[in-house]
């Protein structure tokens, strides 16, 4: 007698599974590179947000900016300076991946940067006292303030 059982074969079955671990693969690097770049954006806003209250606090202090000649955490040292209780730290909080600023000796100039993970290679996003923001693959420095 002949069966009429309908069913699908080992080999189906297979290339079935198979095709299933393709694309879940393909959503996981899709996926993973939309997190980078969404920690940049947020990271991005946050230095936005520094540059809103270092203006700020040189309105009020004769248009001079906080005084640090060289690279000091903005989410401790930079937050304590401008009195604004809580301040935002970068999404991974490690490094390059943390918020820096530094400023002349005058504190008429002053840079603040993050690093960027969705770069090859080291990425920074700096915020200048001139007005000018933007991406960079040097750091600013007691030397060099605004790298743009």
């Amino acid at each position: 007698m002949k069966s009429n059982h309908k069913a699908f074969t080992l080999i189906e079955m297979l290339v079935v599974i198979s095709l299933i671990g393709i694309l879940a693969a393909l959503a996981l690097v899709s996926f993973t590179s939309a997190q980078k770049q969404a920690r940049d954006t947020t990271r991005k806003s946050d230095l936005k947000q520094y540059q809103t209250a270092v203006e700020g606090y040189a309105l009020k202090n004769n248009d001079i900016y906080p005084i640090h000649g060289s690279s000091v955490p903005a989410n401790t040292t930079l937050c304590t300076d401008l009195d604004i209780g809580s301040c935002p730290a970068d999404p991974k909080n490690t490094s390059p991946y943390t918020y820096r600023y530094i400023s002349d000796a005058s504190g008429l100039n002053y840079a603040l940067w993050g690093g960027l993970e969705n770069n090859s290679t080291t990425t920074y996003w700096i915020v200048c006292s001139n007005g000018k923001n933007g991406t960079s693959t040097s750091a600013p420095s007691g030397g060099t303030i605004c790298p743009l």
